[in-house]
């Protein structure tokens, strides 16, 4: 009976803020929305970098970055994609010695779309990445390090047709790094991309 009281108070409240059509459309799976699709991102990137404890040291925390991907609609709202993505470099320097960290991530995305209209649309991705730090340079010697975290991100999207669209996002990978390679840090890509889908 107490399950039956949950269900039913879970029901009316869903069907609130969604009308049948609605609720049936974000849910229902396949359809003409549906396939793979496959892009790619170019743009800024800008990496926290902490030279606080290096006296008279600067820092360069942005450069470009770029990301390829693929993944699948299952219908108009709904996505998971698959990306590997170069988060550049950030490179201090101190006394005339240099010291650089280059980033390179893979990660796994759930996609949440809302249309706007009949081309646009806005979206976010949350989803987790395993990055590879390689440290260089003759300030901090060399060295790399491995990390995993949540990474996530917002964009909005603009469809020329039923196969070819155009991206703008924003997307960080949180704590990317570690102690070997002179610490953690988070890394924003700024980017503008194409997006193909095979339907």
């Amino acid at each position: 009976m107490k399950k039956s009281t949950v269900a039913a108070i879970a029901l009316a409240g869903s069907s609130v803020s969604l009308s049948p059509l609605a609720a049936a459309q974000a849910f229902k799976m396949g359809g003409p929305d549906a396939g793979w699709y496959a892009g790619g991102s170019i743009g800024q990137s800008k990496t926290d970098c902490n030279t606080s404890g290096v006296a008279g040291a600067s820092c360069d925390d942005k450069d470009t970055g770029f990301r390829v991907f693929g993944g699948y609609d299952f219908n108009q709202h709904f996505a998971a994609e698959l990306g590997y993505a170069d988060l550049g470099k950030v490179t201090a320097s101190a006394g005339g010695l240099n010291a650089e960290v280059k980033n390179t991530a893979w990660d796994v995305m759930a996609v949440g779309t809302i249309p706007l209209a009949e081309k646009f649309s806005l979206y976010g991705k949350l989803g987790w990445y395993w990055a590879d730090s390689k440290l260089s340079g003759d300030l901090l010697g060399s060295a790399s390090q491995n990390s995993n975290n949540a990474t996530y991100g917002v964009g909005a999207g603009y469809d020329f047709n039923r196969n070819l669209g155009l991206r703008a996002e924003w997307q960080r990978y949180g704590n990317v790094g570690g102690d070997s390679v002179g610490g953690k840090s988070d890394a924003d890509v700024y980017s503008i991309g194409v997006v193909y889908r095979f339907r």
